[in-house]
């Protein structure tokens, strides 16, 4: 079956890869990073994290074998921090951050953190939204939190995010993913 190419229209099944960060896809992830923030990480700063495998946990997501997106997790005793969720313009709307959550959620629970938080910039309403979808509330704001143009920043919270209710809705989230994904992360089944 062929596989849809961003902007092109067909009937072809979506089909998207996740597989753990590595720096062979650093590159990739720093164009995305570049045309998605207005502040990009560095190189530096992706290979530091990168250095960090028993507390950081970072994935990308490939279409056709290139990066479409990427995701990061911080993880801490009993909560895990979403660092980064990034999304190649030409992908966006595919669904592509809504998997790449679902597997931080699935590393999350691997290292049995029960609650994950998050900033999200205070006009960026369709990434609120999705994570509003995953049970994230809003519980705070980080004034001037983004530098380049001293935007707020909302801090949310999801809780609980190891109990059966948590777990049911991840699995609603997941019946409503178009498309195919394969994980070869190994923390969340698709």
């Amino acid at each position: 079956m062929p596989v849809r190419q961003p902007g092109v229209g067909g009937d072809g099944p979506l089909s998207v890869h996740l597989a753990p960060m590595r720096r062979r896809h650093l590159r990739r992830v720093l164009e995305i990073e570049h045309k998605v923030y207005p502040n990009p990480w560095t190189l530096g700063l992706f290979l530091s994290e990168l250095g960090q495998p028993r507390d950081r946990f970072y994935v990308v997501a490939r279409i056709t074998g290139k990066v479409a997106g990427y995701a990061g997790l911080m993880i801490g005793y009993e909560e895990s921090h979403v660092t980064n969720i990034a999304v190649d313009p030409s992908w966006q709307r595919h669904q592509v951050a809504t998997r790449l959550l679902i597997n931080l959620h699935g590393a999350a629970l691997k290292h049995s953190t029960r609650n994950m938080t998050l900033e999200v910039r205070l006009s960026n309403a369709p990434a609120q939204a999705m994570y509003r979808q995953f049970g994230f509330e809003t519980e705070g704001i980080r004034k001037n939190y983004y530098v380049e143009n001293q935007e707020d920043a909302l801090v949310m919270w999801a809780h609980d995010i190891d109990s059966d209710a948590y777990l049911r809705r991840i699995e609603q989230i997941k019946a409503a993913i178009r498309g195919v994904t394969v994980d070869e992360t190994g923390v969340a089944a698709l």
